[in-house]
């Protein structure tokens, strides 16, 4: 098999690719022929070390699709053929993985490989925050931030197919375009205007009842101004950098809630898993959750889709293609 793996941390150029034997699947897991692979800010941050012991090697990649080539001893769940994905496994920057059986999520006709590899990962992030984290009513208004990113686009969809206003931030004409694509209200670019005063303007001086910020230092601390008394921070990523020490203090003048989403959490319980991923994939195959491919990468160029992810031009998911 090829594999992407790390032997040190740094930039892109410290992910190497390389043959290694192809793993025999033990009692519980599945051997799978990996067809796409996604690529997230999570892989930046281990290819980083951000919180990570220095240990090595370790295998990069954490979503991918494929098909079920071999079980191990006393694996139920799936089947060999079955095309099936999955999000927070090690090791998905790969031809074949041997992975828990458990985990998988079989995939309903009408949505492809490529397609869920494309969204499981922020699909489910999505749906957990939209759905969960603060759970979207009819007639809310919400703040999407980087809102053209793979996540910002699911958040969009999903608070519109909940009821929600959405007010959404990008950084460039281009994003704009693809954020009102996906059924966001208003658009504001970012480098044009002042996001806060322009969501003033928007909501008569009221504010949104939640702001979703995967953005991170950039975007934080301007982003509480934005909420209405009683209303909702919710944080679930840093694509700009770490988020600095914060004072809880500074909740207490208007009632705020600050809430952070972690996905692996909220998808820990197999039929958490389950549920979650169907909603998620049965809108895909019903055609109302549209799912934006940005740009797909040979396996072994995974250096060129981590420089471009980093950049945060990219407008919707990169694939890295083990067979390309």
């Amino acid at each position: 098999m090829k594999a992407i793996r790390l032997y040190e941390y740094g930039g892109p150029e410290v992910l190497r690719f390389e043959d290694l034997p192809t793993p025999m699947p033990e009692a519980g897991q599945a051997l799978v022929r990996i067809e796409a692979a996604g690529v997230n800010f999570i892989d930046l941050n281990q290819r980083l070390g951000v919180g990570r012991p220095p240990t090595f090697p370790q295998p990069m990649g954490l979503e991918g699709a494929g098909v079920v080539e071999a079980l191990g001893p006393s694996t139920d769940g799936v089947r060999v053929g079955e095309r099936v994905a999955w999000q927070m496994l090690p090791g998905s920057y790969a031809t074949h993985a041997a992975l828990a059986a458990d985990r998988l999520i079989t995939l309903p006709d009408g949505v492809g490989t490529r397609t869920a590899a494309a969204a499981t990962l922020q699909g489910l992030t999505a749906h957990c925050l939209t759905h969960t984290t603060y759970p979207i009513a009819r007639g809310d208004s919400c703040l999407v931030h980087a809102a053209a990113g793979g996540v910002g686009l699911f958040v969009t969809q999903m608070a519109k197919m909940r009821g929600a206003r959405v007010i959404a931030t990008v950084s460039s004409e281009e994003k704009a375009r693809a954020a009102r694509a996906a059924g966001a209200d208003e658009v504001i670019v970012h480098t044009q205007a002042d996001f806060v005063k322009e969501v003033e303007r928007l909501t008569g001086g009221r504010g949104v009842d939640v702001v979703y910020d995967g953005v991170g230092k950039d975007t934080f601390d301007k982003s509480f101004a934005c909420l209405r008394p009683a209303g909702y921070m919710v944080f679930f990523g840093s694509a700009s950098g770490p988020v600095g020490p914060f004072d809880l203090a500074r909740l207490n003048p208007r009632s705020l809630t600050l809430a952070r989403c972690n996905v692996a959490v909220l998808t820990a319980a197999h039929d958490d898993l389950l549920r979650r991923a169907r909603d998620v994939f049965g809108w895909i195959a019903a055609g109302k959750l549209a799912v934006r491919i940005g740009k797909r990468y040979a396996l072994r160029d995974a250096p060129a889709a981590h420089r471009d992810l980093a950049s945060r031009a990219t407008i919707g998911k990169l694939l890295l293609e083990p067979a390309g």
